[in-house]
C-alpha cells in the first residue's frame, strides 16, 4: 500500500515540477503550482520516510536475514566448514606421526623405568617404515640440528653421502659437545646385560651423538644441538652394535654394500622426552636411501 501511494505522489510531483518550469521559463508563475509543489515534495518525504522497505533496510542487521541473506549465510558457514575440514585434514596427516611418537615414548619410559634392554635385550626395537616428510627437497650434504625452547635437541637432520662415509673412516673427527643435561657427577657403574651375559663397568653416561660421526663426519660436531646426554647402553647396546651404535651400522652397512654410491642416505634422529626432562628416554632414529631402501629404528 505505501508503495502505491509513494508511486502516485512520486508522479503528481513530477507533473507538478514541470509545469512550475514551464511557467518560469514563459515568465507566468503559478503561485498555486509551487505551492502544490511543495506540498508534493514533501508527502514523498514522509512516505518516503515511514515507508516499511526503508525500515528493512536501515535495520536489516536487527533482523531476521531475507532469503536472499539467508543464502548467503549458508555459504559461509559451508566455506568455515570446508576450511575447518581443510585444517583437520592436514592435522590428521600429521597426527599419526604425533601418536605413533606418544606411543613409543610410553614404550621407552615404561623400559627404562623398569631399567630393562627392550624387546630384543639390545636397547633398540624396529618400528616400521621411515617417515621423511620434512626432508622436501633437500639435496646430498644438507644437514640441520634443532632445539627447543628448553635447549632440549629436538632433530638432527642429514642427507648422507658415500664420500661423508668414506672420508670418516679410521678416526674420530672432532670432540664430543656438552649436550644438556650432561650431569656434574658421572658415576662408574657395573651394569650386566643378559644378551652377552657381561658386565660392562664404565661410566654410566655418554655424549651421545644423534647423528653419528661415522656417518657425517666433521659436520657432526658443529652443534651441541647434534648431541644428548645418553647412557652407555642406549648408546652402544649390550654388545657395541645395539642402542644408537645399531643405527650408524645400518647406514654403514648399505655403504659398504654400495661402494662409491651416488645414491644418498637421509638420515633423521628425533630425541623422546618426559615431560620436561632433559635427558631423552630414547630416540626414533628414521633411516631411509635414495634406492628406496627404508628402516625405522627406535633407540
Amino acid at each position: 500500500m505505501f508503495s502505491f501511494i509513494f508511486a502516485i505522489v512520486q508522479i503528481i510531483f513530477w507533473i507538478l515540477l514541470v509545469a512550475w518550469i514551464v511557467g518560469k521559463i514563459r515568465h507566468k508563475p503559478n503561485f498555486a503550482t509551487g505551492r502544490y509543489l511543495l506540498i508534493s515534495l514533501t508527502l514523498l518525504f514522509v512516505v518516503g520516510l515511514f515507508s516499511p522497505d526503508s525500515n528493512s533496510s536501515s535495520g536489516e542487521s536487527d533482523k531476521a536475514p531475507t532469503s536472499e541473506s539467508k543464502s548467503s549465510a549458508k555459504t559461509s558457514s559451508t566455506s568455515k566448514k570446508e576450511s575447518s575440514s581443510k585444517k583437520t585434514e592436514v592435522v590428521a596427516k600429521k597426527k599419526p606421526s604425533s601418536d605413533n611418537d606418544k606411543a613409543i615414548l610410553t614404550k621407552l619410559v615404561s623400559y627404562t623405568d623398569k631399567e630393562s634392554a627392550g624387546p630384543n635385550s639390545n636397547y633398540y626395537w624396529t618400528s616400521g617404515k621411515a617417515r621423511m616428510a620434512q626432508f622436501k627437497s633437500n639435496k646430498a650434504g644438507y644437514y640441520h640440528f634443532t632445539s627447543d625452547s628448553q635447549g632440549r635437541p629436538t632433530t638432527a637432520r642429514a642427507v648422507l653421502t658415500y664420500n661423508e662415509y668414506q672420508s670418516s673412516r679410521g678416526s674420530r673427527q672432532g670432540d664430543p659437545l656438552g649436550p644438556i643435561g650432561w650431569p656434574a657427577d658421572n658415576p662408574k657403574v657395573a651394569i650386566s646385560y643378559s644378551l652377552t651375559g657381561r658386565t660392562y663397568h664404565g661410566y654410566l653416561y655418554n655424549r651421545s651423538h644423534s647423528i653419528g660421526d661415522s656417518l657425517l663426519g666433521k659436520k657432526s660436531y658443529t652443534s651441541a644441538d647434534n648431541f644428548t646426554t645418553g647412557t652407555r647402553p642406549q648408546n652402544v647396546g649390550a654388545n657395541q652394535g645395539g642402542g644408537m651404535r645399531h643405527a650408524e651400522e645400518t647406514a654403514e652397512q648399505y655403504w659398504e654394500s654400495n661402494p662409491n654410491s651416488k645414491t644418498t642416505i637421509k638420515y633423521e634422529t628425533t630425541p623422546l622426552y618426559k615431560g620436561s626432562e632433559e635427558i631423552p628416554r630414547g630416540s626414533i632414529v628414521d633411516i631411509k636411501s635414495s634406492d628406496l631402501t627404508t628402516l625405522s629404528i627406535l633407540k
